[in-house]
């Protein structure tokens, strides 16, 4: 079983400064001893996600490196390119790359494009992760998992991580101090190095719910959202706008208009963002349901045209109908056409709100 009884020390040098330090706490050491006994039994359990937590100077990362000695410690990845896409393995194709970006929760074409540098803190640890993922073939641990996140993004970042980490079967250890990021990454164990305790946590753990409030939205506003859309900066002016917030923080952003007078009783979704951070938690999909479910309440049918693949997978199953399947929409098409797109010869899909 994963186990070990070592001890690490370090010697106490004799510089000046040494000296006096020594003198005015008197400490009289010559060398600095600490002793572990770390048992983790996971060797017969099914487990996927593994925690290791404790505070700074507790051994977290000692215990991780010599327990696990076998796992591949993650220690950074060269990021050199102009976008994240070409720092990938060139083996891997753009289609792979952007399907395990999204999957990861950073589903944001705009931001793929950029270097790693000039991302966020919360889009800079989920595009490792897809790295790792994808390039790793043994089991990986992550040390300092969230550690420059903030403390939201980095509870909602856990969550979408191991979704994905499960649906691969991967085998994946978080080192990390911050005990906040348990509920969200629903460990299977978890192992404490300030109290040198092990928990099989498997089944016990669940993400707190998400409190999202949905308020209407000034057309100013949305300059918060749209360099995030994938598409287009563009806004309907006469569009019904609408913004979810998580503790007061403008996470999404919704709008819907009216379909050409020809049509009765037809909405669509007109831009729909929801900020990377915050991304792979079904935000999304909760967000437009909300506000389909509001107008069909009023005897409107909704509908929604999107070229996003994460979102095409999604809305199938939570309570959207697809109308059209992904194909490519020719200039010919009417402008009243139910289906029409504002970015022709790219896929899209129709779908329309069902309950």
């Amino acid at each position: 079983m994963p186990s070990a009884k070592f001890v690490t020390s370090s010697k106490v040098g004799d510089s000046f400064r040494i000296e006096k330090v020594k003198g005015m706490f008197d400490v009289d050491h010559t060398e600095i001893k600490k002793e572990y006994d770390v048992n983790i039994p996971i060797e017969s359990m099914d487990w996927n996600v593994g925690l290791i937590v404790g505070a700074s100077g507790s051994g977290k990362t000692t215990i991780a490196r010599r327990v696990f000695d076998e796992y591949e410690l993650f220690q950074g990845f060269e990021w050199t390119c102009d976008s994240i896409l070409d720092d990938f393995d060139e083996k891997f194709s753009a289609k792979e790359i952007t399907e395990i970006l999204s999957k990861v929760g950073f589903s944001s074409p705009p931001d793929w494009l950029k270097p790693f540098n000039i991302l966020s803190n919360g889009q800079k640890m989920r595009v490792e992760l897809a790295r790792l993922i994808l390039e790793s073939e043994k089991p990986f641990i992550y040390d300092e998992f969230t550690s420059v996140v903030d403390r939201q993004v980095a509870c909602i970042g856990s969550s979408a991580i191991q979704k994905f980490v499960r649906k691969q079967n991967k085998q994946f250890i978080a080192v990390s101090c911050h005990y906040d990021v348990a509920e969200w990454l629903e460990p299977d164990w978890i192992y404490d190095a300030n109290k040198m305790e092990f928990q099989d946590t498997r089944g016990l753990l669940r993400r707190p719910d998400i409190q999202v409030n949905v308020r209407k939205a000034e057309q100013s506003e949305w300059k918060q959202f749209m360099e995030f859309h994938y598409l287009t900066h563009d806004h309907n002016k006469s569009a019904h706008k609408y913004i979810a917030e998580i503790n007061g923080e403008p996470v999404g952003w919704c709008s819907i208009l009216h379909f050409p007078h020809k049509i009765k009783n037809f909405k669509k979704i007109h831009r729909l963002v929801i900020k990377p951070d915050y991304q792979g938690i079904g935000l999304g999909n909760m967000f437009l349901s909300e506000i389909a479910k509001k107008y069909t309440k009023d005897k409107f049918r909704v509908r929604l045209v999107t070229g996003s693949p994460s979102l095409i997978w999604s809305l199938k199953k939570h309570g959207w109908m697809m109308v059209r399947k992904p194909s490519s929409m020719k200039s010919s098409q009417k402008h009243n056409n139910m289906h029409r797109s504002t970015s022709q010869n790219r896929l899209t899909a129709s779908f329309e709100y069902v309950l």
